[in-house]
Protein backbone atom coordinates (compact mmCIF):
# COMPACT_ATOMS: atom_id res chain seq x y z
CA UNK A 1 0.00 0.00 0.00
CA UNK A 2 1.36 3.46 -0.84
CA UNK A 3 2.32 5.64 2.09
CA UNK A 4 0.14 8.76 2.14
CA UNK A 5 1.87 12.09 1.85
CA UNK A 6 2.67 14.17 4.96
CA UNK A 7 -0.35 16.41 4.47
CA UNK A 8 -2.64 13.41 4.28
CA UNK A 9 -1.14 11.92 7.48
CA UNK A 10 -1.76 15.19 9.35
CA UNK A 11 -5.38 15.08 8.19
CA UNK A 12 -5.63 11.47 9.34
CA UNK A 13 -4.38 12.35 12.84
CA UNK A 14 -6.73 15.33 13.02
CA UNK A 15 -9.69 13.19 12.12
CA UNK A 16 -8.89 10.49 14.66
CA UNK A 17 -8.18 12.87 17.56
CA UNK A 18 -11.16 15.04 16.80
CA UNK A 19 -13.78 12.36 16.27
CA UNK A 20 -17.08 12.98 17.97
CA UNK A 21 -20.07 10.69 18.05
CA UNK A 22 -23.30 11.88 16.47
CA UNK A 23 -26.05 13.41 18.58
CA UNK A 24 -28.48 10.60 19.42
CA UNK A 25 -31.55 10.80 21.69
CA UNK A 26 -30.63 14.37 22.63
CA UNK A 27 -27.27 13.31 24.16
CA UNK A 28 -24.00 14.71 22.89
CA UNK A 29 -21.24 12.20 23.73
CA UNK A 30 -17.81 13.41 24.89
CA UNK A 31 -14.89 13.78 22.49
CA UNK A 32 -12.56 10.80 22.18
CA UNK A 33 -8.95 11.89 22.21
CA UNK A 34 -6.31 9.36 21.24
CA UNK A 35 -8.38 6.33 22.26
CA UNK A 36 -7.75 3.18 20.26
CA UNK A 37 -10.67 0.90 19.45
CA UNK A 38 -9.28 -1.77 21.79
CA UNK A 39 -8.92 0.60 24.77
CA UNK A 40 -12.30 2.12 24.07
CA UNK A 41 -13.93 -1.30 24.17
CA UNK A 42 -12.50 -1.91 27.66
CA UNK A 43 -13.61 1.41 29.19
CA UNK A 44 -17.25 0.65 29.99
CA UNK A 45 -19.46 -2.34 29.20
CA UNK A 46 -22.48 -0.05 28.85
CA UNK A 47 -25.57 -1.05 26.97
CA UNK A 48 -25.29 1.50 24.13
CA UNK A 49 -22.44 1.25 21.59
CA UNK A 50 -22.03 3.74 18.77
CA UNK A 51 -19.72 3.05 15.76
CA UNK A 52 -18.68 6.17 13.87
CA UNK A 53 -16.75 5.79 10.62
CA UNK A 54 -13.97 8.28 10.03
CA UNK A 55 -12.77 8.23 6.40
CA UNK A 56 -9.07 8.99 5.84
CA UNK A 57 -7.54 10.36 2.68
CA UNK A 58 -6.57 6.84 1.55
CA UNK A 59 -10.07 5.44 1.90
CA UNK A 60 -9.22 3.49 5.07
CA UNK A 61 -12.19 3.32 7.47
CA UNK A 62 -11.31 3.84 11.13
CA UNK A 63 -13.94 2.83 13.66
CA UNK A 64 -13.99 4.68 16.93
CA UNK A 65 -16.17 3.16 19.65
CA UNK A 66 -17.79 5.37 22.25
CA UNK A 67 -19.79 4.00 25.16
CA UNK A 68 -22.53 6.01 26.77
CA UNK A 69 -24.32 4.90 29.91
CA UNK A 70 -27.65 6.71 30.12
CA UNK A 71 -28.45 7.97 33.63
CA UNK A 72 -25.12 6.78 35.02
CA UNK A 73 -24.67 7.66 38.71
CA UNK A 74 -21.61 9.37 40.14
CA UNK A 75 -18.83 7.06 41.39
CA UNK A 76 -19.17 5.92 44.98
CA UNK A 77 -15.98 7.66 46.08
CA UNK A 78 -17.38 11.07 45.12
CA UNK A 79 -19.07 12.59 48.18
CA UNK A 80 -22.07 14.82 47.83
CA UNK A 81 -21.34 18.43 48.69
CA UNK A 82 -23.96 20.07 50.87
CA UNK A 83 -24.79 23.57 49.80
CA UNK A 84 -24.20 26.20 52.44
CA UNK A 85 -27.00 28.53 53.45
CA UNK A 86 -29.67 29.02 56.08
CA UNK A 87 -30.39 25.90 58.16
CA UNK A 88 -33.87 24.36 58.01
CA UNK A 89 -36.42 25.97 60.29
CA UNK A 90 -36.43 23.03 62.72
CA UNK A 91 -32.64 23.15 63.05
CA UNK A 92 -32.74 26.93 63.51
CA UNK A 93 -35.30 26.61 66.33
CA UNK A 94 -33.22 23.92 68.05
CA UNK A 95 -30.13 26.10 67.82
CA UNK A 96 -31.97 29.11 69.24
CA UNK A 97 -33.29 26.98 72.11
CA UNK A 98 -29.75 25.76 72.87
CA UNK A 99 -28.48 29.34 73.01
CA UNK A 100 -31.35 30.47 75.26
CA UNK A 101 -30.90 27.50 77.58
CA UNK A 102 -27.19 28.27 77.98
CA UNK A 103 -27.90 31.98 78.46
CA UNK A 104 -30.61 31.33 81.06
CA UNK A 105 -28.29 29.16 83.13
CA UNK A 106 -25.47 31.69 82.86
CA UNK A 107 -27.61 34.74 83.70
CA UNK A 108 -29.25 33.10 86.71
CA UNK A 109 -25.99 31.58 88.01
CA UNK A 110 -23.49 34.39 87.41
CA UNK A 111 -25.71 37.44 87.08
CA UNK A 112 -26.19 39.86 84.23
CA UNK A 113 -22.98 41.83 84.67
CA UNK A 114 -20.74 38.78 84.80
CA UNK A 115 -22.32 37.14 81.74
CA UNK A 116 -20.64 37.90 78.41
CA UNK A 117 -21.47 37.03 74.85
CA UNK A 118 -18.26 34.97 74.69
CA UNK A 119 -19.21 32.90 77.74
CA UNK A 120 -22.72 32.22 76.43
CA UNK A 121 -21.35 31.24 73.02
CA UNK A 122 -18.82 28.90 74.64
CA UNK A 123 -21.44 27.25 76.83
CA UNK A 124 -23.78 26.84 73.85
CA UNK A 125 -20.98 25.47 71.65
CA UNK A 126 -21.33 28.12 68.93
CA UNK A 127 -19.24 30.92 67.44
CA UNK A 128 -19.81 34.61 68.15
CA UNK A 129 -20.78 35.07 64.52
CA UNK A 130 -23.55 32.50 64.92
CA UNK A 131 -24.71 34.31 68.04
CA UNK A 132 -24.87 37.73 66.36
CA UNK A 133 -26.79 36.22 63.46
CA UNK A 134 -29.63 35.67 65.96
CA UNK A 135 -29.34 38.32 68.69
CA UNK A 136 -28.36 41.96 68.39
CA UNK A 137 -26.62 42.24 71.77
CA UNK A 138 -26.72 41.06 75.39
CA UNK A 139 -29.80 43.13 76.21
CA UNK A 140 -31.74 41.49 73.36
CA UNK A 141 -30.56 38.10 74.59
CA UNK A 142 -31.75 38.84 78.13
CA UNK A 143 -35.17 39.94 76.85
CA UNK A 144 -35.45 36.63 74.98
CA UNK A 145 -34.45 34.77 78.17
CA UNK A 146 -37.15 36.57 80.18
CA UNK A 147 -39.71 35.73 77.51
CA UNK A 148 -38.62 32.08 77.61
CA UNK A 149 -38.93 31.91 81.40
CA UNK A 150 -42.40 33.49 81.36
CA UNK A 151 -43.57 31.05 78.68
CA UNK A 152 -42.32 28.14 80.78
CA UNK A 153 -43.95 29.15 84.06
CA UNK A 154 -47.26 30.46 82.77
CA UNK A 155 -50.21 28.03 82.59
CA UNK A 156 -50.50 26.14 79.30
CA UNK A 157 -53.07 27.42 76.84
CA UNK A 158 -55.08 24.25 77.39
CA UNK A 159 -55.68 25.17 81.05
CA UNK A 160 -59.02 27.01 81.44
CA UNK A 161 -58.49 30.17 83.49
CA UNK A 162 -61.98 31.56 84.05
CA UNK A 163 -63.49 28.39 85.47
CA UNK A 164 -65.80 28.50 88.49
CA UNK A 165 -69.41 28.92 89.54
CA UNK A 166 -68.87 32.28 91.20
CA UNK A 167 -66.48 35.23 91.11
CA UNK A 168 -64.73 34.25 94.41
CA UNK A 169 -64.08 30.73 93.06
CA UNK A 170 -62.66 32.06 89.80
CA UNK A 171 -60.42 34.57 91.61
CA UNK A 172 -59.13 31.92 94.01
CA UNK A 173 -58.25 29.68 91.07
CA UNK A 174 -56.41 32.56 89.39
CA UNK A 175 -54.61 33.33 92.64
CA UNK A 176 -53.35 29.75 92.84
CA UNK A 177 -52.05 29.88 89.25
CA UNK A 178 -50.33 33.22 89.86
CA UNK A 179 -48.65 31.93 93.02
CA UNK A 180 -47.47 28.77 91.30
CA UNK A 181 -45.80 30.83 88.57
CA UNK A 182 -44.35 33.56 90.81
CA UNK A 183 -42.83 31.09 93.30
CA UNK A 184 -41.25 28.76 90.73
CA UNK A 185 -37.45 28.41 91.05
CA UNK A 186 -36.75 30.24 87.78
CA UNK A 187 -39.05 33.13 88.70
CA UNK A 188 -37.41 33.50 92.13
CA UNK A 189 -33.91 33.40 90.56
CA UNK A 190 -34.96 36.04 88.02
CA UNK A 191 -36.37 38.23 90.79
CA UNK A 192 -33.07 38.00 92.70
CA UNK A 193 -31.17 39.00 89.57
CA UNK A 194 -33.41 42.03 89.00
CA UNK A 195 -33.21 43.13 92.63
CA UNK A 196 -29.42 42.97 92.64
CA UNK A 197 -28.55 44.41 89.22
CA UNK A 198 -31.40 46.51 87.81
CA UNK A 199 -29.83 49.63 89.35
CA UNK A 200 -26.69 49.21 87.22
CA UNK A 201 -28.50 47.83 84.19
CA UNK A 202 -31.82 49.61 83.56
CA UNK A 203 -32.39 47.40 80.50
CA UNK A 204 -33.23 44.55 82.89
CA UNK A 205 -36.32 46.27 84.22
CA UNK A 206 -37.33 47.25 80.68
CA UNK A 207 -37.03 43.65 79.51
CA UNK A 208 -39.21 42.38 82.36
CA UNK A 209 -41.73 45.17 81.82
CA UNK A 210 -42.11 44.33 78.13
CA UNK A 211 -41.85 40.54 78.39
CA UNK A 212 -43.27 39.92 81.87
CA UNK A 213 -46.88 39.52 80.72
CA UNK A 214 -48.35 41.18 83.83
CA UNK A 215 -50.43 43.42 81.59
CA UNK A 216 -52.09 40.29 80.22
CA UNK A 217 -53.01 39.17 83.73
CA UNK A 218 -54.26 42.67 84.54
CA UNK A 219 -56.45 42.75 81.44
CA UNK A 220 -57.81 39.28 82.21
CA UNK A 221 -58.82 40.15 85.79
CA UNK A 222 -60.16 43.58 84.84
CA UNK A 223 -62.31 41.98 82.13
CA UNK A 224 -63.53 39.41 84.65
CA UNK A 225 -64.57 42.12 87.09
CA UNK A 226 -66.38 44.03 84.35
CA UNK A 227 -68.23 40.87 83.29
CA UNK A 228 -69.23 39.70 86.75
CA UNK A 229 -70.05 43.13 88.19
CA UNK A 230 -72.11 44.65 85.41
CA UNK A 231 -74.21 46.77 87.79
CA UNK A 232 -71.24 48.72 89.11
CA UNK A 233 -70.28 52.13 87.79
CA UNK A 234 -66.54 51.53 88.05
CA UNK A 235 -64.65 52.72 84.97
CA UNK A 236 -62.12 50.67 83.04
CA UNK A 237 -59.15 52.49 84.61
CA UNK A 238 -60.35 51.69 88.14
CA UNK A 239 -60.97 48.09 87.11
CA UNK A 240 -57.36 47.82 85.93
CA UNK A 241 -56.20 49.46 89.17
CA UNK A 242 -58.16 46.88 91.19
CA UNK A 243 -56.75 44.04 89.07
CA UNK A 244 -53.17 45.22 89.68
CA UNK A 245 -53.82 45.43 93.44
CA UNK A 246 -55.20 41.89 93.41
CA UNK A 247 -52.01 40.55 91.78
CA UNK A 248 -49.75 42.36 94.27
CA UNK A 249 -51.85 41.18 97.21
CA UNK A 250 -51.54 37.59 96.04
CA UNK A 251 -47.82 37.59 95.26
CA UNK A 252 -45.89 40.03 97.45
CA UNK A 253 -45.73 38.40 100.89
CA UNK A 254 -45.36 34.76 99.73
CA UNK A 255 -42.61 35.86 97.34
CA UNK A 256 -40.71 37.76 100.04
CA UNK A 257 -40.83 34.74 102.32
CA UNK A 258 -39.58 32.54 99.49
CA UNK A 259 -36.69 34.98 98.97
CA UNK A 260 -35.57 34.52 102.58
CA UNK A 261 -37.58 37.15 104.42
CA UNK A 262 -39.23 34.55 106.63
CA UNK A 263 -40.09 30.91 106.22
CA UNK A 264 -41.50 29.84 102.82
CA UNK A 265 -45.18 28.97 102.94
CA UNK A 266 -46.38 25.39 102.63
CA UNK A 267 -48.97 24.36 100.05
CA UNK A 268 -51.73 24.44 102.66
CA UNK A 269 -50.67 27.91 103.80
CA UNK A 270 -50.65 29.15 100.19
CA UNK A 271 -54.19 27.88 99.64
CA UNK A 272 -55.39 29.59 102.82
CA UNK A 273 -53.54 32.76 101.80
CA UNK A 274 -55.21 32.84 98.38
CA UNK A 275 -58.66 32.41 99.98
CA UNK A 276 -58.10 35.28 102.44
CA UNK A 277 -56.77 37.56 99.72
CA UNK A 278 -59.86 36.97 97.57
CA UNK A 279 -62.23 37.74 100.47
CA UNK A 280 -60.35 40.91 101.38
CA UNK A 281 -60.09 42.04 97.77
CA UNK A 282 -63.80 41.66 97.05
CA UNK A 283 -64.71 43.58 100.22
CA UNK A 284 -62.40 46.39 99.14
CA UNK A 285 -63.76 46.26 95.59
CA UNK A 286 -67.25 46.84 96.92
CA UNK A 287 -65.97 49.95 98.68
CA UNK A 288 -64.41 51.14 95.45
CA UNK A 289 -67.87 51.34 93.87
CA UNK A 290 -68.95 54.23 96.14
Amino acid sequence: MAVPPMAMRRKFRTLVRGVTTPRILGITPPRILGITPHRASLMDPGPITLHTPATTGTGIITQVTAHIRVGKKAPRHVKAVRKRGRPPRADALLLRERILKAATEHFLDAGYGSTSIESVATRAGISKRTFYDRFEDKAALFAAVVHRIIEQIRPPESVPLLVGASLPEILQRLAGLILRAALSPQAIALHRLLTGESGRFPELAYAVETEGRQSEATDLIAGLLAREQRNTKIGSEDQRFAADQFIYMVVTLPQRRCLGFGTPMTSAELDAWAHKVVVLFLEGYKGLRR
